[in-house]
């Protein structure tokens, strides 16, 4: 077990994640970590001080963030603070710190998730050396690459969420111009996300003369999470256009993870993350979203032998940037 410590953080609009690691003979030793509220604190530098009272200094830091990392600052796009490696360096005693995109983060945290950490939803073949990719609905959409180079991966960022909208029939170009409407721009995120489930449950009821239920107009008005009230209708069956709303997620989800898939030749599998699909697991288990991923025509052969896994452990991203910590000290 090595002795040097890193400190690694996945940082979102909600909750800041932080813990304390190190190198072990299984991997890595997480002897200490902490949820924070993030709008509780000015700063990453004022949340990481409190973390680490009465600890050893860190000797590097990585911290995933929401949104594009370029030229070492941090672009978050629901994040207030102002967060650049030269600057989180020079709080800390001069020590190394990246900042990378979460889902870059969460790409290498899949890497060394345990087999029972994930679910299969599509066996697919075994492609050694291949390219993988990483797609995570939440409270936005997030995707990145796994490429295979000399044995080894190196993970991607991207802002592909924000790529536009391509819709697949009729419902779902009427639900592309309602969108568009709405926002200006449709693009997967308004669509594929936690707040995507409520645009398109807002398209069908525009849709629809059903009248909405007094329950779930009564659940939805109280609710934090409009999305959540819907999936869990949608679940258990209790409302229909609840159902329709979250099947009509599920195949654009497994459109959008083809998609990627076709564009970074993931033949080394493509994993589900974000907090999303472990709670819709029965729905991803139904076969819509396993049938939009296949359903491209002359790829769709090749994209039959893909691998597709959702990730049940929620702090692959933290998992990921601690061990990209460890690799920045040469562990």
């Amino acid at each position: 077990m090595s002795d040097r410590v890193i400190l690694a953080g996945d940082i979102g609009g909600t909750k800041t994640h932080l813990a304390l690691c190190r190198r072990s003979d299984s991997g890595l030793d997480r002897f200490a970590d902490k949820i924070y509220r993030t709008r509780d604190y000015p700063s990453l530098v004022t949340v990481c001080t409190e973390f680490l009272k009465g600890a050893k200094s860190p000797d590097a830091l990585c911290f995933g963030v929401p949104g594009p990392v370029i030229g070492g600052r941090s672009h978050a796009t629901n994040v207030a603070w102002a967060m650049e490696q030269p600057a989180l360096s020079a709080a800390f005693a001069g020590r190394p710190v990246c900042l990378m995109n979460d889902l870059e983060a969460t790409a290498y945290g899949v890497l060394h998730l345990a087999e029972n950490e994930t679910i299969v939803l599509q066996a697919g073949e075994h492609h050694p050396d291949a390219n993988c990719a990483v797609i995570a609905a939440g409270t936005g959409l997030g995707e990145a690459a796994l490429i295979a180079q000399d044995g080894r991966y190196r993970a991607l960022a991207s802002e592909g969420g924000h790529a536009d909208f391509a819709p697949r029939g009729v419902d779902q170009i009427n639900l592309m111009k309602f969108l568009a409407a709405e926002f200006g721009h449709a693009s997967y995120e308004r669509a594929l996300s936690g707040p995507g489930l409520t645009n398109i449950y807002q398209f069908l009821k525009a849709s629809t003369p059903v009248s909405e239920p007094s329950w779930l107009s009564d659940e939805l008005n109280s609710a934090h999470d409009p999305a959540a009230v819907i999936s869990q209708a949608a679940l258990a069956n209790r409302d229909a256009r609840c159902v329709q709303a979250l099947e009509m997620m599920v195949a654009i989800y497994g459109a959008e993870a083809a998609n990627l898939a076709l564009k970074v030749l993931a033949l080394g599998g493509v994993y589900l993350g974000g907090g999303i699909a472990p709670k819709i697991l029965p729905m991803l288990q139904r076969g819509g979203f396993v049938s939009a991923f296949n359903d491209k025509g002359r790829l769709g052969g090749m994209l039959r032998t893909i691998p597709i896994r959702v990730v049940l452990n929620q702090d692959a991203g933290l998992i990921g940037a601690a061990y990209s910590a460890l690799a920045m000290l040469g562990e």
